[in-house]
């Protein structure tokens, strides 16, 4: 690397203190702005000044665009209640039906569970991964967004009131049963992330 950089002489290549300045001097605005000028009294620092210029020419110089890309130095973050909430778009039936009245109720069982969800992080995540198929947000987002969607008598052919959540990955959503109380919704949920497995449609 340092002898496509350097023209002959090459730096690497001095034997003495006396041909290391006279490389050097050229270099005086190159190695200021790379933050690697120091005294050259020896064969040693010779050596410590090549690993100053490589280390700036092939890992300082290429660190900065590589960290403009997300999608190269993206971390996931621990998950929260409000983040689950927010990444998911509620699909609520017409206002004033009484489909609409119904899910109504069940908008609160949803939130509060993510709530009781986070006292442990990896329950939100298998939450995700039960609409999704993911257990992690990626960094360039889901297509399409998340939604919550209800789960109607007479929806699919139910001919009795869904119990349990179900959910269609392939578009991530998740479609929450109607129950009356947050009891019995945190029953069938929990019951639901418990025993499914794999993805797709559960």
């Amino acid at each position: 690397v340092i002898k496509v950089l350097f023209f002959p002489p090459f730096l690497s290549d001095c034997t003495t203190t006396e041909d290391l300045e006279k490389v050097k001097a050229p270099l005086l605005d190159y190695l200021a702005s790379a933050g690697c000028l120091r005294p050259l009294r020896s064969m040693r620092d010779r050596d410590l000044l090549v690993q100053d210029i490589v280390m700036f020419q092939v890992i300082h110089r290429f660190q900065e665009p590589f960290q403009r890309l997300p999608l190269f130095c993206y971390e996931p973050s621990t998950l929260t209640a409000d983040q689950l909430d927010d990444l998911f778009t509620i699909r609520l039936s017409p206002e004033g039906s009484n489909k609409r009245v119904v899910e109504e109720v069940v908008i609160p069982f949803w939130r509060d569970y993510l709530q009781d969800a986070e006292e442990g992080p990896s329950k939100l995540q298998k939450i995700l991964a039960f609409a999704t198929g993911a257990s992690v947000v990626p960094p360039i987002g889901f297509s399409p967004s998340p939604s919550v969607e209800f789960i109607h008598k007479g929806d699919d052919d139910f001919s009795s009131i869904p119990l349990f959540p179900m959910a269609n990955t392939c578009v991530n959503c998740i479609r929450l049963p109607l129950h009356a109380s947050y009891q019995l919704f945190k029953e069938k949920f929990d019951f639901a992330l418990g025993n499914t497995y794999g993805f797709v449609r559960a």
